[in-house]
């Protein structure tokens, strides 16, 4: 192609295009919000040009796992994800989504996790979309809808099984939100407001998805000892709705039940060979949620996060305020409710080994709202790229990538992303594979990774090496419905 003008030329630049591929020497040219070329060397007349020499051009990463739901309509500029080279962001996990949520009264638990009651104001996946368009966040955004949002838009009580009328009432906001573009229904069977929910009712849900090729995801029943059965469970959900399973941040939780990854994953395996599953990962060995009683432990430490009724405690281990207070750890655990906590509940190995999957993807699971969050909030994706790929040596670096990119975009069908190709969007990260890292710790976890040069979302340059937001061109995501 001789002399033609593009936008954008990122020239002698090594790119990993997240197809799992090798990773190739070449120039990538942009025009609009496209890839328009990509050669070895491209003679072309650009208006802006980078010298991409020594470092590494990848599709813009995909975060599966987020809680972002109303933070990226309210803070648009999303600096905890851009600067992470995310470009975009898929919300609605764990059973809470904003979208579809109809909100009467007290925001349920972990519903309060996304924002208090004035914050739920979508109705409609409609209404959400046209509200994050309207904001112009710095990413896009893709919604799924949660089952415990559902539970909440139709039942007087969530602490018991749904009724068949309210089941048809839930059939009908999934199908609703399906038609608008949801990318399918999560669920969060581990949490109070959804335990009570049986089998039968996730699965008439789940009928609802595979006309529309929607996904089902889930954050387990159980991660701890019931585990197995826990994913049983979610597999014979997919079975019966004939849809891919995403299992959330997959973990064994528990003292009692570290190592088990082995069972686990050999348990993946048998039935991936019948169904198609996969599941997401974050890159620590700490969970973090609401406060949650059942998982008061002296088996490893608790840190709380917040507290609505003991803010003063925040940063502080559970054990050290019920020395304080002179009490036992679930009594302390009762006077800080509703909280925030961080959990060390796991062991470095399964992490390692989830993270080495080959269908695990990378989500952060980060929660906004904390006032100290998890660092996964700011640094997932550069700590997969520098502890565990560069320093650890635990997989190459097109593997890594293609975690966080082309695997997710297929897998939750978001068309024309995730892949440095030429006719896709424009959603492109350049870091230094070399200096790429996260900076975020527990101690000081709002800090923006290091490495990390230009992000660009739909052809416009995002964020840069002076770590600022440059432009806010995210869009809503629809899910592909035709293959």
């Amino acid at each position: 192609m001789t002399n033609m003008q593009v936008d954008w030329l990122i020239k002698n630049v090594t790119v990993i295009d997240g197809s799992g591929g090798p990773e190739f020497r070449g120039d990538v040219a942009i025009t609009g919000d496209r890839i328009v070329d990509i050669a070895p060397a491209l003679n072309v007349t650009a208006q802006q040009v980078i010298d991409g020499e020594g470092r590494v051009l990848a599709p813009g990463f995909i975060d599966v796992h987020t809680h972002d739901d109303i933070n990226v309509i309210r803070i648009p500029e999303y600096l905890p994800k851009i600067s992470q080279g995310i470009t975009t962001v898929i919300v609605g996990n764990c059973g809470i989504s904003a979208a579809s949520a109809k909100m009467k009264g007290e925001v349920p638990d972990p519903m309060n996790l996304l924002g208090e009651a004035e914050h739920f104001i979508y109705p409609t996946v409609e209404s959400y979309a046209q509200a994050v368009e309207a904001a112009r966040p710095s990413l896009n955004v893709g919604t799924l809808i949660g089952h415990t949002a559902l539970r909440n838009n139709h039942m007087d009580d969530l602490f018991r099984p749904a009724t068949a009328d309210e089941i048809a009432a839930m059939r009908a906001d999934l199908r609703l939100a399906l038609s608008q573009g949801a990318l399918g229904l999560s669920s969060g069977l581990a949490y109070a407001t959804a335990f009570q929910a049986t089998t039968e009712e996730v699965m008439a849900l789940a009928e609802e998805l595979a006309g529309e090729k929607g996904v089902y995801t889930t954050h387990l029943r159980s991660e701890f000892e019931p585990i197995l059965d826990a994913l049983d469970e979610a597999f014979r959900i997919g079975r019966h709705g004939k849809v891919p399973v995403v299992v959330s941040h997959h973990k064994c939780a528990g003292a009692k039940n570290w190592g088990r990854t082995k069972e686990t994953l050999a348990f993946f395996d048998q039935m991936r060979q019948h169904q198609e599953i996969g599941c997401d990962v974050y890159p620590y060995s700490a969970s973090s949620s609401t406060l949650d009683l059942k998982q008061v432990t002296d088996e490893f430490d608790i840190v709380i996060t917040w507290s609505q009724t003991h803010p003063q405690q925040a940063g502080k281990t559970l054990a050290q305020i019920a020395i304080d207070w002179q009490m036992s750890m679930l009594e302390a655990a009762k006077l800080l409710m509703p909280a925030g906590a961080i959990y060390y509940n796991m062991d470095e190995r399964d992490v390692r080994r989830v993270l080495s999957y080959p269908v695990s993807m990378i989500g952060s699971d980060g929660l906004p709202n904390d006032p100290m969050p998890h660092p996964r909030l700011w640094g997932a994706f550069p700590r997969v790229l520098g502890h565990y790929c560069r320093d650890e040596g635990l997989f190459p670096l097109t593997t890594a990538i293609h975690k966080m990119t082309g695997l997710s975009a297929s897998r939750f069908r978001l068309p024309q992303r995730g892949l440095v190709k030429v006719g896709y969007f424009a959603d492109l990260v350049l870091f230094d594979p070399q200096t790429i890292r996260d900076v975020a710790s527990f101690s000081d976890p709002k800090r923006p990774a290091d490495g990390i040069e230009a992000v660009m979302v739909n052809g416009v340059m995002s964020y840069g090496r002076d770590k600022h937001i440059t432009g806010r061109a995210g869009r809503f995501l629809r899910r592909q419905t035709s293959h």
